[in-house]
């Protein structure tokens, strides 16, 4: 586990982080927090069998995103079977009125078609949309592309709302 630590840390730096007190504030309304430089939510408001989930709708780089989740406690959402795919779904559709494209846990940064989840789970279960991912520089994966609602590979500097989960103990 302390690998995966090490190399979520390396694969971030890669990604040119920028730091926390440059990131721009937040801007909903309903953030009790908004004043803080990182969107921090300290409610995870949907249960799917041991983790909880929060949707964070502020567009973020993934390494953005991922360091914000790993203030809150958790990490980006990874996904293990379509009823959980379809769970995290309904947080973004209850949260934002809409199947937005959004930021979840896999990338391939260290080498292509071998994905992993930023919370060091197995990567098994996939949704990929015909023809994805591709062999390119789209290292991050966002869920909800296209009409399928399916995951394509993305590059990791594009601003998207975010999911984060946290295991529930």
């Amino acid at each position: 586990m302390k690998m995966l630590g090490v190399f979520v840390l390396c694969v971030c730096a890669m990604m040119d982080l920028t730091p926390a007190a440059d990131l721009p504030e937040a801007k909903d309304e309903n953030d009790q927090t908004a004043s803080s430089p990182l969107v921090k939510r300290t409610v995870f408001r949907s249960r799917y069998g041991n983790r909880l989930y929060h949707y964070i709708p502020r567009p973020m780089t993934w390494a953005e995103a991922e360091r914000n989740c790993q203030s809150m406690g958790g990490n980006l959402a990874s996904v293990h079977d379509t009823h959980e795919y379809h769970g995290i779904q309904k947080v973004i559709m209850t949260a934002s009125h809409d199947y937005k494209e959004t930021w979840i846990g896999g990338f391939n940064a260290q080498q292509n078609n071998v994905w992993h989840w930023s919370d060091g789970t197995l990567f098994h279960y996939t949704n990929w949309c015909p023809g994805e991912p591709t062999q390119s520089q789209q290292h991050c994966l966002q869920m909800n592309y296209s009409d399928q609602k399916c995951w394509d590979n993305l590059e990791c500097n594009r601003h998207l709302p975010s999911v984060c989960a946290k295991k529930v103990y």
